[in-house]
């Protein structure tokens, strides 16, 4: 009967904790916001008994050290909720108050959304419905490194209405990952009224467990049932789907299911009214479980690159195939993924090297893209690979990737006109300048398989977004085995002190320019031909020497007018002006690229329709 009462003074002593936790959260979320001027009090609100009970009894992470390998993952998915993540940040001694109450000031590292200048963020989540993928790469890279750690990844109920949500939770739940916790929101209210399904928990809960996930209904701001449900989490053989029926700006008369309140901060008079009404400003300070001590670290060794014979032909998307298995031999860090056409992309080499380190993201573009952001946050250096045109499909996701200052590397295969037969549908032609417009972002065009291979190896540890467009034809191997590709270089294929023209080329259209190179030369004409092989960073020095020299540049691309090779050379030529390595009188410029909508034909009538063939550039030239 001792042991039972014990328990009950505990349950009730754990209980005062967690209400006393959950009213501060609340406090800090409103004084916060209200210092600001803006932001989402209600939306944190709704949230903060959920918060209460994962900090003070689950979540194991060191916040003195973010690097830990063990620590938990904790991703606020509904970003929008950021007041909560820093009100528990505050709650663990990781921030001080007089920080808090700089949320949304300039300069501040507590943004109006979360972003990793906090070091305890693992991904920027502004834009919804992206976390829960975020947490399948950390969860992933836990399998793969043997790992127990939890990814909590707390969901608003509007971002449930985004496909990228349920391509997360149809990963997770067909490779059974149980470290994952999903815990939505279900408050209700969206930004302009009510979500699609309401407070219909049973509607979320029979879709997790359609997809594979064990799921418990609760009422979100009764602890013993959060209490319960976290538990049950704590101990599923599946992945675990917490939905929480709750109300926007709970605790407060004012807001409480209100209407109207979203993105709203309480003005002074409003916030000390609703302060008062929750108890009064406290500031707890809760210890967090804190994980066994650890490092990471994995093999890395120099990379023997593939070698291939000049002339002999080859796809610049095999040879990204066969770099990508000589880059994950060298480094046990790389991974890959692909979005179910490895056997194009050539990925699959990689796969069948590494089985236990490539991943198969399925026809599911912005899932890929995510899992990369986990992986990554987890020190793997992930590789992603699909036809450069279904990465438009992803644009968000890789923008929110370059916002969380991820490392990852973008293959794009088929691009283009060149592809042929396939059509317009396959044929990237957006990319390159979707691609350029990522901030930080790298930009790689190759012509043949040695500069694919070279600049495969170059990615690997590149900061930030960086991005390889792949050639479907089989193109002649250009440049010897061991030739480097530095990362905002050219090529200058050739040259001489009499040339008229610079024939501007990347990927297939330079396999055309050296064709119309030897029909010019015939005509007794001489021109020079660049491979711009690096589209950003560009290199300037180049461009503008041969605007000095030949007085003409031609620029042939295989892609739309609007933000190519094309805008990326007059951008350079206008940044050496500026700078002042261009002191002539202006160049000729011609820009041969794709403008009307390409169909169906053989690869070398696609080029011609297009304009961008041999026989175009001999045309520019005459």
């Amino acid at each position: 009967m001792a042991s039972v009462e014990t328990q009950s003074v505990e349950t009730a002593e754990k209980t005062q904790l967690h209400a006393e936790l959950a009213a501060q959260l609340r406090i800090d979320s409103i004084r916060c916001t209200t210092a600001a001027g803006s932001g989402h009090p209600t939306s944190a609100m709704s949230a903060a008994e959920l918060m209460s009970v994962l900090l003070t009894d689950h979540l194991r992470y060191d916040f003195d050290n973010a690097e830990n390998p063990n620590n938990d993952s904790l991703i606020f998915s509904k970003g929008h909720a950021c007041p909560l993540l820093n009100a528990a940040y505050k709650a663990v001694g990781a921030i001080a108050d007089d920080e808090l109450l700089t949320l949304r000031k300039l300069g501040s590292r507590l943004e109006g959304h979360p972003t990793p200048d906090i070091p305890w963020v693992e991904a920027a989540t502004g834009s919804l419905g992206q976390g829960l993928a975020v947490g399948v790469g950390d969860a992933l890279a836990g399998h793969l490194d043997g790992r127990d750690f939890k990814v909590w990844t707390i969901l608003g109920d509007s971002e449930m209405a985004e496909g990228s949500v349920w391509e997360a939770f149809a990963a997770a739940g067909e490779l059974k990952l149980k470290s994952m916790v999903a815990i939505i929101d279900v408050n209700r209210l969206g930004q302009r009224g009510e979500t699609m399904l309401g407070w219909n928990t049973g509607a979320y809960a029979a879709r997790a467990r359609a997809f594979g996930w064990n799921a418990v209904e609760i009422d979100g701001h009764n602890l013993d049932e959060v209490r319960d449900a976290f538990s049950a989490a704590q101990n599923s053989d599946l992945p675990f789907c917490i939905i929480a029926k709750t109300e926007k700006g709970h605790g407060i008369a004012l807001t409480a299911n209100q209407p109207g309140w979203h993105g709203k901060a309480l003005n002074k008079e409003q916030a000390a009214a609703a302060i008062e009404e929750l108890g009064g400003k406290n500031d707890l300070i809760i210890e967090v479980q804190k994980p066994e001590a650890a490092t990471s670290s994995t093999r890395c060794d120099a990379i023997e690159l593939p070698k291939y014979t000049l002339g002999e032909k080859v796809a610049c998307r095999k040879a990204y195939g066969d770099a990508l298995k000589a880059v994950g031999a060298a480094d046990e860090s790389v991974v890959a993924l692909d979005a179910e056409v490895s056997n194009s992309t050539f990925s699959d080499v990689f796969g069948k090297a590494f089985p236990e380190r490539f991943f198969e993201m399925y026809i599911a573009e912005q899932l890929m893209i995510s899992a990369a952001v986990g992986l990554q946050n987890r020190k793997k250096k992930p590789y992603c690979s699909t036809f450069a045109a279904f990465f438009s499909r992803s644009f968000d996701q890789i923008r929110m990737a370059a916002i969380s200052q991820a490392d990852m590397k973008l293959a794009g295969s088929h691009a283009g006109v060149s592809i042929g037969e396939d059509g317009p549908s396959q044929m990237a032609l957006e990319d390159l300048a979707m691609m350029r417009a990522v901030c930080g972002s790298t930009v790689l065009y190759p012509s043949d398989a040695t500069s694919t291979a070279a600049l495969v190896a170059e990615m690997k540890d590149l900061k930030g977004i960086s991005f390889i467009r792949t050639t479907r034809e089989a193109t002649p191997v250009l440049y010897e085995s061991g030739e480097q590709f530095p990362i905002g270089g050219s090529k200058t294929l050739r040259s001489s002190n009499n040339d008229i023209a610079t024939i501007i080329g990347a990927g297939i259209t330079v396999r055309e320019a050296l064709t119309a190179y030897e029909i010019l030369k015939a005509q007794g004409k001489s021109v020079r031909v660049l491979d711009l092989y690096s589209v950003k960073p560009i290199d300037v020095a180049a461009i503008a020497k041969a605007a000095e020299e030949t007085h003409h540049l031609v620029v042939v691309e295989d892609h739309w007018k609007e933000g190519g090779i094309g805008e990326a050379v007059l951008s350079a030529l206008a940044e050496a002006q500026g700078s002042g390595q261009l002191t002539g009188h202006a160049a000729k410029f011609t820009h041969l690229c794709v403008r009307k909508m390409p169909r169906s034909a053989t690869p070398d009538e696609c080029l011609e329709d297009s304009g961008i063939s041999a026989q175009h550039i001999v045309n520019a030239l005459s």
